[in-house]
């Protein structure tokens, strides 16, 4: 028997001049008494009967036989997704367009828009396919993740820096020029989401059909709010067999307020609903102000260092236009230099001759000071300058901080100079020189999350081929003096003495969980151990609710995403918003060993975990340190209060091997002189710490805090 599947079409294709009730009955027959759903379409002169499986079932071997002898018919079985890909834009035509996507377009024509959702919902495979469709890379050219140029991203999956593309389609036969800014989903990364937002008319919203509304959609459309951009809600992986658009629809309406009436479905791998997005961007999205007649002004929305070319700038033209060799003017920095090199970024830079109002492109002048050109800054002319710079962005405010040291101090001064080079890059990172008894000398930096830091440690280490320390990370404490001043601390061993604060304030975050019901209790648990403080449940539709907290950072900073995804078998995700600081019952935990204070080693922890925290650390020192010809205690300190205390027994030396016998008195005065030995070496004996055991301890410390 010759069944159907259920994702296919059964059609009967035939082609007579005039359709009799014959082959009509013949049509309903082939279901052998079943009720028959007979439609006849016209379509590119061929008229159809669709069969669908719903209706027809099981199709019989006699229905077979009977259609082997009607010549004029033919049995297709063929997908759904086949149909729809039939349907789509035609590629040879797309790629004949893209070829010329250099050639200028009236402003009204351009559209400028960004691809804004969270982590992992298809971003990066629809600006691809996006691509593919507009002809802007060829299929030969075509990879996974095209835009996404670093290895880094390639490994993880995930998009770290934002990219610009520019495509050319055509809709009712007029040419458009759009520009298409990739973006990072990861909380994370949101500095280069707002960037890009900044330099749009638009945004697609993307969210998953499977997994609907999460945390970082919701931050990213509160981001395109903010700048009063037009969005359009996408649908993506609906091939996938546990989509639900209709219910992911009401999601969006429901929690974000979004009208979705004109809602896209769409599959970027499939290649499903890629034109109805296109056409889209070209009717709701507005085109740029047209300013070409007023002074240049143009915004710095990314950069980078080219060891060849110098600093390389992106920017968008706000007023006026730029033609190659034009004198340019820095606004912020009050430097000028000559455009020796303007162009598109269509993915890969292509060289234009002029660049106007509403486009968006690179500029070389061959800048070699990476202060020069700064991200958010204005260029204008500088014979013409424009009486206004542009607002610019807002600096990136820091939330993790961290001690980079450079293994061999001779590459002290290669990493500051990569840390510059990579600042150009990443303008979310902030770093001031750092000296350290036990490292010498590095960096202290400030990232906006853990895995801002492990990326931009990963970067210094393979593009600069460093390597590098990291200590544990830390927040910044605000210290409220006696005598009424207030300090703020990143490092341990700045925190003044107990007797000149008041009180210590610590960070606090508001953190929002999105997760199905199922996994409420375990969260909740979770936020409850951080010393978090609940604030808010609230049920999005029957399955999945929102639960929301303020904790502190430094509880956040350590493995709290790792635990919520593990107890959420990886269905949570979270997106969290600085609130302010708060007083709370902080202590400095100092490590004496022999007596001396580590400095190193000291961190600043909440009172309930001091003595954990303190156990832990002695314990795993005892480990490391080798033995010395002395007794050495290793103490967890809090002030001049020893709270936890492991001791390394000394190296003995046999003093009673040549007493074979003898009076007890002789073996009594060899020990005694072997004691008074050891106390005198342990006055004035020191001991030197490996780097292992630091680099072992800063790993532990990672761990338990």
């Amino acid at each position: 028997m010759l069944l159907i599947n259920r994702f296919h079409k059964f059609k009967l294709n035939y082609q007579p001049k005039n359709p009799c009730k014959r082959e009509k009955k013949m049509a309903k027959e082939l279901c052998s008494g079943r009720t028959a759903l007979l439609s006849i379409n016209t379509w590119q002169g061929q008229q159809q009967h669709h069969l669908r499986r719903s209706q027809l079932g099981a199709l019989p071997i006699s229905a077979t036989r009977r259609l082997a002898k009607h010549s004029r018919f033919q049995v297709v079985c063929q997908s759904v997704e086949m149909q729809a890909k039939k349907e789509q834009y035609d590629p040879e035509f797309g790629a004949k367009v893209g070829q010329d996507r250099l050639l200028k377009v009236p402003v009204s024509n351009i559209r400028n828009f960004c691809i804004i959702a969270h982590i992992d919902h298809g971003k990066s495979t629809l600006a691809d396919k996006l691509l593919q469709m507009t002809g802007t890379v060829q299929k030969r050219e075509m990879k996974e993740q095209f835009l996404d140029n670093m290895d880094l991203e390639r490994e993880r999956g995930i998009t770290i820096k934002l990219q610009a593309a520019r495509m050319r389609y055509m809709f009712e036969n007029k040419p458009y020029c759009l520009n298409l800014i990739d973006t990072p989903g990861h909380v994370d990364f949101s500095y280069e989401v707002s960037r890009s937002l900044a330099a749009c008319e638009g945004a697609l919203l993307v969210v998953d059909a499977s997994q609907g509304v999460e945390a970082q959609t919701l931050a990213n459309v509160y981001l395109a709010l903010e700048n009063n951009l037009e969005i359009i809600p996408v649908l993506n992986k609906i091939d996938l067999p546990g989509a639900e658009p209709d219910r992911v629809i009401r999601e969006i309406e429901e929690v974000i307020g979004l009208d979705c009436t004109n809602a896209i479905c769409c599959s970027a791998k499939e290649g499903i609903g890629i034109t109805e997005i296109l056409n889209a961007i070209v009717e709701r999205i507005p085109p740029p102000r047209d300013g070409a007649r007023h002074p240049l002004r143009a915004l710095i929305f990314d950069s980078y260092y080219d060891p060849y070319r110098g600093v390389i700038a992106y920017f968008r033209i706000i007023d006026g236009r730029i033609k190659k060799g034009d004198k340019i003017y820095f606004m912020a920095t009050k430097k000028d230099y000559f455009a020796d090199e303007i162009g598109v970024l269509s993915p890969n830079q292509m060289q234009v001759e002029e660049l106007y109002a509403g486009e968006v492109g690179y500029l070389s002048a061959s800048i070699r000071s990476v202060a020069d050109a700064r991200v958010g800054d204005t260029v204008t002319h500088c014979d013409r300058r424009a009486e206004s710079s542009l607002p610019g962005y807002e600096e990136a405010t820091p939330m993790v901080f961290c001690g980079l040291f450079p293994v061999d101090a001779d590459q002290f001064p290669e990493l500051h100079d990569a840390l510059e080079k990579l600042q150009l890059n990443d303008a979310a990172l902030k770093f001031e020189p750092e000296n350290s008894s036990a490292m010498g000398f590095g960096f202290r930096c400030g990232f906006l999350g853990l895995l801002h830091m492990e990326i931009v440690q990963e970067r210094l280490e393979r593009e600069y081929n460093l390597s590098l320390i990291t200590t544990a990370p830390s927040v910044v404490y605000r210290v409220n003096c006696v005598n009424g001043d207030t300090v703020e601390c990143s490092n341990p061993s700045l925190l003044p003495e107990p007797g000149q604060r008041r009180s210590i304030e610590e960070p606090f975050v508001k953190i929002e969980m999105l997760t199905s019901k199922d996994y409420i209790g375990p969260l909740m648990e979770l936020a409850q151990d951080r010393r978090g403080e609940f604030k808010e449940m609230k049920f999005i539709t029957e399955n999945r609710a929102s639960i929301i907290y303020e904790l502190p950072l430094a509880e956040m900073v350590g493995d709290f995403f790792d635990q919520m995804k593990s107890r959420s078998k990886g269905y949570a995700s979270m997106e969290y918003t600085f609130i302010g600081y708060k007083e709370s019952e902080l202590i400095k935990l100092d490590i004496q060993i022999n007596g001396d204070r580590v400095e190193p080693l000291s961190t600043i922890v909440h009172k309930d975990k001091a003595y954990a925290v303190g156990r832990a650390l002695t314990q795993k020192l005892k480990d490391l340190i080798p033995r010395q010809m002395f007794k050495v205690p290793i103490q967890a300190c809090i002030g001049s209060k020893v709270i936890a205390s492991e001791s390394l027994s000394a190296i003995r030396k046999d003093v009673l091997a040549k007493c074979y016998g003898g009076d007890i008195s002789r073996k009594k005065k060899l020990l005694k002189k072997q004691a008074e030995g050891k106390k005198r070496m342990k006055a004035i004996g020191k001991v030197d710490v490996p780097q292992e055991a630091f680099m072992a301890v800063l790993k532990l410390e990672k761990e338990v805090l």
